[in-house]
């Protein structure tokens, strides 16, 4: 059974980094073909994909946060994070990962306020 563990502050202030962590186990993060993502979801609003890190270390973010956001990994720890810096208070969500569609993370709660 695959269980995702987030970590990581439910407050940060504007202009920082958001930093979560997503460890994993029942599966390894480098099992072929297998993906991890970030997906958020805004107090009101639709859930909106971050960015993925593939099995092989790839990773792939949204234009839209590209700018700001990292996706890395520790293979030893089997786990993977997110970084966005910069934040604002329109980064203020809810924010979730996931392995695929399948297995979600039981998300974070994540408020940028001064």
């Amino acid at each position: 059974q695959v269980q995702l563990q987030q970590s990581g502050p439910g407050l940060v202030k504007p202009s920082q980094t958001l930093s979560l962590t997503c460890t994993v186990s029942g599966d390894s993060i480098t099992t072929s073909g297998s993906t991890w993502n970030w997906i958020r979801q805004p107090p009101g609003k639709g859930l909106e994909w971050m960015g993925q890190i593939l099995y092989d270390g790839w990773t792939y973010t949204s234009p839209s946060l590209k700018s700001r956001t990292s996706i890395s990994r520790d293979t030893s720890k089997n786990l993977f994070s997110l970084q966005l810096r910069s934040v604002t208070p329109d980064d203020t969500a809810m924010y979730y990962c996931t392995r695929g569609t399948r297995n979600w993370g039981q998300g974070t709660q994540v408020t940028v306020s001064s």
